[in-house]
Parts: C-alpha cells; sequence; structure tokens
C-alpha cells in the first residue's frame, strides 16, 4: 500500500513542470500540471502577493480624535490564477484573491469582508479557429485601454494608473464585467469586443442625482430593460514582435524580453448607465461614453541588459453632467504616461529599473484639473517573480493640499 502511495506520488511530480524563467513576464510562471504525455491536456495555477509598506502625509483622525499613524503596512494583492485545457479548443479560468487588506478593514475571525476570497474571473472559452475564440462568464476582456487590461504581476510602476481601470465599481465587479466576449486577430491587429450586464448595485447607485450632477445609478434607478447592458473593445496593432492574447492580461514591463511597439484604441458605452434630474425632477437617463487612444513601446537597448518600458494615453470620460465620485471618476479628460530604463551592467540574477509616470486630470465638475508624478524604481531579483518597488508620488487635487506619499512593496510570483 505504502509503495503504491509513493509510487503514485512519483508519478505525480514528474508529470508536473515547474517553470520559473528568468524575467517571465506573462502568464507562463507557476505549476503546470500535465494531465497526458504530450502535455496538450493539463492545468496550470499560479499564484502572487504583493505586501505594502506605506507612509503618507495626509493627516487623519480616529473616531476619538486622536490622529492615526502615518506609516502602514497591508497586504495590497493575494491571488491565485488556475486555467485549464482538455483540447485545444476550450479554456477554463478561475482567479481568486483578496485586496487591500490593512489594521483598518481586518476582522478578529476574519469573516469581514474585506478578510474574505472572492472571484475576480470565472469564464470558459471555446477556440472559433486557431486565431479567434468566444467566450462567457465573469472576465476581463476589457475595453478602453491597454492598461484597464492590465496584469497586475508583471506592472512597470508600483500599482496601475487607477483612472485607467475606468468602470471599477461603477459598472462592474473589480474590473470584471458578467458577460460574453469575442477576441482574436487579423494579421498583426489583435481585438477583444464584448457585451456585458452591468452591476445593479455599483459605488455610486445609492447617491441621489440632481438638476446638474449625474450619479452613475441607471439600472438601478431606471431597471435592467433601460440601463442593464454595456459595451466594450479594444484593438492594437502589434508592429514588431507580437504579443500573446491567448489571456487578457496585458504586460507591463518585459524588462528586455521582447522588442514591442503597439499602437491602440478602445471604448466603453453604457446606454442611460447614469441619471440626472430634468426640470421636472424625473429621472433622466445619460449615456456613459469612455474612449481611448494609447502606445506602448518595450525594447532592450544594446548588448548589455539595458531596456526601455514607455507608455502614453489620451482618455476621454464622460459619465454624464458634471459627474464626479471619490476623487477618483470624474467626466472629463485624462493624460497619463510613464517611462522605465533597465540598467545595464546588472547581473542575470539582479535588474534595477528607475521609472517615471505622470497623470494630468480636467474635471468638468470642478473646473479644475488635477495631477500626479511618480517617481520610483524595482529591483528584480528574479525578473517578476521577485522584485522590490519603492515609489514616491504627489497628487494635487484642485485646489486642495498635496498629499504625498512613500510606499515599499514586496512581490513574490509562483
Amino acid at each position: 500500500m505504502k509503495n503504491n502511495l509513493f509510487l503514485s506520488l512519483l508519478l505525480f511530480l514528474i508529470g508536473v513542470n515547474l517553470s520559473f524563467a528568468q524575467g517571465s513576464t506573462e502568464y507562463t510562471g507557476g505549476m503546470k500540471v500535465k494531465l497526458n504525455e504530450d502535455g496538450t491536456k493539463y492545468f496550470r495555477i499560479i499564484s502572487w502577493a504583493q505586501f505594502w509598506a506605506q507612509y503618507n502625509n495626509n493627516e487623519t483622525l480616529n473616531a476619538f480624535g486622536n490622529e492615526e499613524s502615518d506609516l502602514n503596512f497591508s497586504i495590497r494583492r493575494a491571488r491565485i490564477l488556475m486555467y485549464a485545457q482538455l483540447t485545444n479548443r476550450f479554456l477554463i479560468l478561475t482567479h481568486f484573491g483578496l485586496n487591500s487588506q490593512n489594521a483598518a478593514n481586518m476582522h478578529p475571525v476574519g469573516k469581514s469582508e474585506s478578510s474574505q476570497l472572492f472571484f475576480h474571473d470565472v469564464w470558459g472559452e471555446y477556440a472559433l479557429n486557431k486565431n479567434h475564440s468566444i467566450g462567457g462568464g465573469l472576465h476581463y476582456w476589457n475595453g478602453i485601454s491597454r492598461l484597464n487590461n492590465q496584469s497586475t504581476l508583471n506592472m512597470l510602476t508600483l500599482d496601475n494608473n487607477r483612472q485607467s481601470w475606468a468602470t471599477i465599481g461603477l459598472s462592474d465587479q473589480f474590473a470584471r464585467h458578467m458577460g460574453i466576449y469575442l477576441k482574436g486577430k487579423f494579421g498583426k491587429l489583435q481585438y477583444r469586443v464584448s457585451v456585458n450586464e452591468a452591476i445593479n448595485d455599483g459605488l455610486d447607485a445609492e447617491n441621489i442625482p440632481t438638476q446638474n450632477n449625474a450619479t452613475y445609478s441607471g439600472r438601478n434607478i431606471l431597471g435592467g430593460k433601460n440601463a442593464g447592458k454595456n459595451f466594450a473593445g479594444y484593438f492594437d496593432y502589434n508592429f514588431l514582435d507580437q504579443e500573446s492574447n491567448f489571456l487578457p492580461y496585458k504586460v507591463g514591463s518585459y524588462i528586455g524580453g521582447k522588442k514591442v511597439f503597439n499602437v491602440g484604441a478602445g471604448f466603453f458605452y453604457h446606454p442611460n448607465g447614469s441619471t440626472i434630474l430634468d426640470e421636472s425632477e424625473n429621472f433622466e437617463g445619460q449615456d456613459v461614453a469612455i474612449f481611448s487612444i494609447d502606445a506602448f513601446y518595450d525594447a532592450p537597448i544594446g548588448t548589455k541588459g539595458a531596456a526601455i518600458t514607455a507608455y502614453a494615453v489620451y482618455q476621454n470620460n464622460d459619465y454624464g453632467d458634471n459627474f464626479t465620485f471619490g476623487q477618483t471618476y470624474e467626466s472629463g479628460s485624462m493624460l497619463y504616461g510613464h517611462v522605465g530604463y533597465v540598467i545595464p551592467g546588472t547581473s542575470e540574477l539582479l535588474k534595477i529599473q528607475p521609472y517615471l509616470s505622470y497623470t494630468n486630470r480636467s474635471i468638468n465638475a470642478i473646473d479644475d484639473d488635477t495631477n500626479r508624478f511618480g517617481i520610483g524604481g524595482n529591483l528584480y531579483f528574479s525578473g517578476h517573480h521577485s522584485k522590490l518597488s519603492l515609489e514616491y508620488s504627489n497628487q494635487q487635487y484642485g485646489n486642495l493640499d498635496a498629499v504625498d506619499i512613500f510606499t515599499l512593496q514586496a512581490m513574490i510570483y509562483l
């Protein structure tokens, strides 16, 4: 009996392929378990975690009027992703985890909402042919821009540009919609389009619109028949090396592993997604329309390990008249860009990548701008599998005082 158990375990381990490639950027790491000899039937498990130590000068007080700590620790992300194929026609993916857990939202016995694991993605896919697939479920095949489809395990900057996840919590569940999608490519042109359900109880659903200010509450107020569906798409042309679109998650930095230059454009459209009061104090729907154009460049420079990563996007956001929510989402426009440089001469097991980022947003509701500047760097011990990131950011929102934040992140990706 013991010998049979040992033999079964040995055969299982022989069938497992652990892939920890230096500089791995796409979802090729983790543990791949082969279900047949040639590996065409398999499942792969990937896990990653990001831990933050963050200092900011934004003074806050607790309920008793005492000042809160300026230095705080948190788990920014803890995720597990698994996908499987039994034939090259079918794919199923599940992705679950938690986000932004800290001392303020933890629970004594782990029962609060912030302590709970939840599904980020659950979708199945069928390949129509070699280049085109259709799928459905809770998915991340988003529109608008590259950053609205950003992977969270290989970003250049410490975190994604927040406003690029332009519908998170407003019409979706944590940047995922429930719906159907079509994705594929025509030569060097890749595409993804989707038709989705809008969430009923979004972040802004409980706020009441006025005659001058819209709220993102269309489905909640007008009902699913009038405001239940939204439409999204993103298209990018790959001029140089071809990126994978096997999974939806866009790479943030290849740290010299590819030579990529892409130009893209995308949209998000939600008919009657927002509401406003007309002159008779009746609810009136307003369409939510977001579109962007962007460009991404990532390439090695010379022969000593140097590499550059650069990205720029223009995004126009129309959430309805004078819409604003939490200094995060506003009707207006946005310019964002970042650039990073891998310093040459470091070893294969140690790479240093300083970077800069800048955001300018126009805000219709306050007739003013907000600006954010970030400077930081990544220290790679084994590509994106193990890295430290340090960033300083300064944000000025309208005429409010600027907020300075220092963040140190440690990340492990297996």
